[in-house]
C-alpha cells in the first residue's frame, strides 16, 4: 500500500509564488511516474504536469514556462514550484503516483489535494 499527501498551498497575490509538496510513502515512489492535476468546483479534473522516475518533466500548455515540477526520490517527494501564479490558477490540487510493474500498471494513488487561492 501506499499515501500521498500533499502540502504547501494557501492564499497567493497574483503574479506571487507557492512551492507544493507532495510525499509519498510505502511503494508509491518506485518505477512510477507521478503527476500534478488541479480542480475546480464544477469541473472536471485537468493534469498540470509530470515527472517520470529519471526525472524528464511535461507540463499542461496553461503553465508551460511559470510552473516546475520535480522529485526527490531519496526523500519521496515531489514538488511543484509555482511562479507568476494567476487568479485562473486557482483550484484544489492533487498529486498522483501510477506505479508499474512488469509494464502494466500496477496501483495508482491520489493525494487528498491542497487549495491554491490566487487572488487578483
Amino acid at each position: 500500500q501506499g499515501q500521498l499527501v500533499e502540502s504547501g498551498g494557501g492564499l497567493v497575490q497574483a503574479g506571487g509564488s507557492l512551492r507544493l509538496s507532495c510525499a509519498a510513502s510505502g511503494r508509491t515512489l518506485s518505477n512510477n511516474v507521478m503527476e500534478w492535476y488541479r480542480q475546480t468546483p464544477g469541473k472536471q479534473r485537468d493534469w498540470v504536469a509530470s515527472v517520470g522516475s529519471g526525472g524528464t518533466a511535461t507540463y499542461a500548455d496553461s503553465v508551460k514556462g511559470r510552473f516546475a515540477v520535480s522529485r526527490d526520490n531519496t526523500k519521496k517527494t515531489m514538488y511543484l514550484q509555482m511562479n507568476s501564479l494567476k487568479p485562473e490558477d486557482t483550484a484544489v490540487y492533487y498529486c498522483k503516483a501510477t506505479v508499474y510493474l512488469l509494464g502494466g500498471v500496477q496501483s495508482i494513488y491520489w493525494g487528498q489535494g491542497t487549495q491554491v487561492t490566487v487572488s487578483s
